[in-house]
């Protein structure tokens, strides 16, 4: 017989495609937030960067460490006195509602930071809500 047999090789192809796909959610930030599924651009990089997250529940987050109001307020008004054009990439859960938002950004914005970039999760919209 001079045919190669390609059943084992498609077979190993296959385990590690489980694998892949089994591992791969795994792979993902400590701090789990349903972000919005929306395709658009990338945003060149800027040096200063103020990375806020709003769980499900409504905590606030600067980085990975959580915070309060008039903690977040301190630390926005500090980071406009260093420079001004300071963006602040605001991460929000789905089910946040959106006056929660809103008061937020009127925060930011009282602090001296008007430069609110939402990030969100790559991919299409979903087309129904859950």
């Amino acid at each position: 017989m001079s045919d190669i047999n390609m059943t084992p090789l498609i077979d190993v192809m296959l385990v590690l495609l489980v694998i892949f796909i089994i591992t791969a959610p795994l792979m993902s930030s400590s701090l789990r937030l349903d972000l919005p599924k929306v395709e658009g651009g990338r945003s060149p990089d800027t040096p200063v960067v103020l990375a806020l997250a709003i769980d499900a529940k409504g905590q606030l987050f600067v980085g990975e460490q959580p915070v309060s109001s008039d903690e977040l307020r301190q630390q926005a008004e500090r980071a406009a006195g260093r420079d001004p054009a300071t963006e602040v990439q605001l991460r929000a859960d789905t089910t946040v509602p959106y006056g929660r938002v809103a008061e937020l950004i009127g925060l930011l914005q009282q602090a001296g930071l008007s430069r609110i970039g939402f990030i969100t999760a790559g991919g299409p919209a979903a087309s129904a809500p859950k």
